[in-house]
């Protein structure tokens, strides 16, 4: 098993590498100073040899550097040619199974700017050592040795240190902040503040998530003996081994140490997808408003580093052009104006335009209520069809194409879902932040799941996913009514006049666990006393 995941590791970082060092001196972004290209085959040398690729006033050279308990991290610095003065330090932990050259593209265009880049591969990934523990402390502490590293082995300032990186590569970053004071400023791009509300919100595994993760570790990396522990336990289920988890989660959440962080001062910039499946974007918006330094939350179209990826092969991309903004003006001192701008930054999924807003508060100016009236019963263990589609997939079709997950309301089997529907609407409704759904559940079993969904619906009846979340319980008296109250994802979406809001619940979502026993039946209904409802966020007019 060793030698052929070897082998694969090492042709796919051989065609990665090609596009990466090949790919910024082909696309670099009009006006930006750029470096001559550095093949293939000259980056292999430098990274057998440890010796400097000189580049049009910049210089690349590979190496290792000892990480917490000697561990070695293959790493890669990228620099400014002149080494007779002292420059800003950006370090850049990896993504979840990629590769240490990921960041080469980027690193190549700050290090033009004046920055000392150290892109570094975590632990347990690739040729790294040590095994894979998913942000743990050893991994926190890595980035303190990678920092004590540049700083003895470049011409790194001391003062003026920065952390960025994609997806793992943002976890690690923001829990780095936390711990290292000589961290001043953060970019965070498709991360996350609160595993738990990333993977396990609504109390529901979400399933493709976590066996996307699962199958990327075990292929690129080496799990730590915990890792193969909580993944099993998590996605068989494991209520015994709920608390275990949660705390585990807790352990490795930079919201649990929003106070640290506050109190270095640092400044951190949160960037997401709307339709992220790995880390949706309602946990970094709450972590955002808990900030109380520097800071700035922007949120677009797309799926898991989507927004991002294309900046990692050097194209013109909006998401990492903010990101060195924000360092240029936290590290360098520039005034580039984004100390001035709204701290929130929004696209909406519609294709429009840039939104500002002072905080996460005034997203949503005023909010309408769609009831809930009635009561319906449905039976579980079959996909309607309303769903939340496929991990990665659906949210780049939504990014590219506007074309969410689809579902014809009046063809969905009444008998596995509860629908309900707004009248047609004269003006455009434009969503903005988080719908809360509250109603009255009452089950045939004692635990169960569903997943609400929101959808627009033209007038033909397609729907068209605006946002969905799970919920799950378990012992739960049956035959008791027990209040829910669910947000669902955050979102920005734009329903055109003519069209109608659809609610849809249903018990099956290939995305997540489900916990509804055979033949058990959930009934929706609305008491007097507490009834039920969507209530959508819409932006002020």
């Amino acid at each position: 098993m060793g030698l052929p995941r070897t082998a694969l590791c090492t042709a796919v970082a051989g065609a990665l590498s090609a596009a990466l060092l090949a790919g910024p001196a082909t696309a670099a972004p009009v006006g930006r100073p750029t470096t001559s290209a550095i093949t293939p085959s000259a980056a292999s040398s430098a990274t057998s040899s440890g010796t400097s690729s000189a580049a049009s006033g910049t210089t690349l050279r590979f190496t290792d550097i000892r990480g917490a308990g000697g561990t070695v991290l293959k790493a890669n610095v990228t620099a400014p040619a002149d080494t007779g003065r002292s420059y800003p330090l950006v370090v850049l932990p990896t993504s979840w199974a990629m590769p240490q050259i990921e960041y080469l593209a980027q690193a190549r265009l700050l290090a033009a700017d004046g920055y000392v880049v150290v892109g570094y591969n975590s632990r347990g990934f690739w040729q790294s050592g040590g095994e894979i523990e998913v942000a743990g402390p050893s991994d926190v502490a890595d980035a303190s040795r990678v920092i004590d590293w540049a700083l003895a082995n470049t011409p790194a300032d001391p003062g003026r240190i920065g952390m960025a990186g994609v997806s793992y590569g943002a976890g690690i970053s923001l829990l780095a902040a936390a711990e290292d004071p000589r961290i001043r400023a953060v970019v965070a791009l498709s991360g996350w503040a609160d595993l738990i509300d990333s993977i396990y919100s609504g109390r529901t595994q979400h399933r493709q998530a976590a066996l996307v993760l699962t199958g990327a570790g075990f292929l690129t990396g080496r799990p730590s003996a915990e890792l193969r522990r909580v993944m099993a336990d998590f996605l068989g289920s494991d209520l015994s081994r709920e608390g275990a988890l949660i705390d585990w989660a807790k352990r490795r959440s930079a919201g649990e140490r929003v106070a640290r962080i506050n109190s270095h001062g640092t400044a951190v910039m949160l960037g997401n997808a709307w339709g992220d499946s790995l880390f949706p974007p309602n946990q970094y918006a709450d972590f955002f408003t808990r900030l109380t330094g520097p800071k700035r939350l922007e949120f677009r179209p797309g799926d898991h580093a989507t927004p991002e990826a294309g900046g990692l092969f050097g194209l013109p991309n909006d998401t990492w052009a903010g990101a060195r903004r924000w360092l240029d003006h936290h590290l360098r001192g520039v005034a580039n104006g984004v100390d001035r701008e709204h701290p929130v930054q929004l696209k909406a999924r519609s294709g429009s335009g840039y939104e500002g807003y002072r905080d996460w508060a005034s997203v949503t100016g005023a909010r309408s209520v769609l009831p809930l009236a009635g009561s319906q019963r449905i039976r579980t263990g079959l996909d309607s069809g309303a769903n939340g589609g496929t991990v990665f997939l659906s949210g780049l079709l939504d990014q590219f194409a506007q074309l969410p997950p689809l579902a014809s309301i009046p063809l969905l089997p009444r008998a596995y879902a509860a629908v309900w529907q707004s009248q047609r609407y004269e003006e455009p409704r434009r969503i903005r932040g988080t719908a809360r759904l509250e109603t009255t559940v009452t089950a045939t079993r004692s635990s169960g799941t569903f997943v609400a969904h929101l959808y627009d619906v033209g007038p033909l009846g397609l729907g068209r996913l605006v946002t969905s979340a799970p919920y799950s319980f378990h012992d739960r008296t049956p035959g008791t009514p027990f209040a829910v109250g669910l947000e669902l994802f955050s979102t920005a979406y734009d329903v055109p006049a003519g069209h109608r809001l659809a609610v849809v619940i249903d018990t099956v979502d290939p995305l997540y666990n489900e916990h509804n026993p055979a033949g058990a039946q959930l009934t929706f209904s609305s008491p007097d006393g507490a009834p039920s409802r969507l209530s959508v966020p819409l932006r002020e007019e």
